[in-house]
């Protein structure tokens, strides 16, 4: 399974692929909104993308209207990984085609559990 992070934070995508890797996901990063549409015009093969909000040039729910619109990036699971905690700021990523929203700070159990949820814990951690 692949798993594409998309975070400002060096820091931040560091901690979100290390839980990813260690889940068993081939992970790969992206600094903002338009590096990730680089990145997937590239290779599309994800199973999932993890995507901070606040970022310069393309925020994530630009980035998350902008994946919906592609017709071969719909099977994409977006997972909005963000400290924008109010309601509205949930409802308003998912109405825009994110699947889930974590709310940083997180564990890496609230992030394991999210990807059981999706669907998305790879083979090898069922056996």
């Amino acid at each position: 399974m692949r798993a594409l992070v998309v975070d400002d934070s060096r820091t931040m995508r560091r901690i979100v692929a290390g839980i990813l890797e260690r889940q068993g996901f081939e992970v790969l990063q992206a600094e903002h909104g338009e590096e990730a549409i680089a990145v997937l015009e590239e290779d599309d093969r994800f199973d999932l993308m993890c995507i901070d909000w606040n970022m310069p040039v393309m925020d994530g729910l630009e980035l998350v209207a902008a994946v919906r619109k592609r017709r071969e990036w719909r099977n994409i699971t977006m997972m909005m990984v963000t400290t924008e905690a109010e309601q509205s700021q949930i409802v308003r990523a998912l109405a825009a085609g994110a699947h889930e929203y974590l709310i940083k700070p997180f564990t890496p159990e609230e992030l394991r559990a999210k990807l059981e949820l999706l669907g998305l814990v790879p083979v090898k951690e069922l056996a």
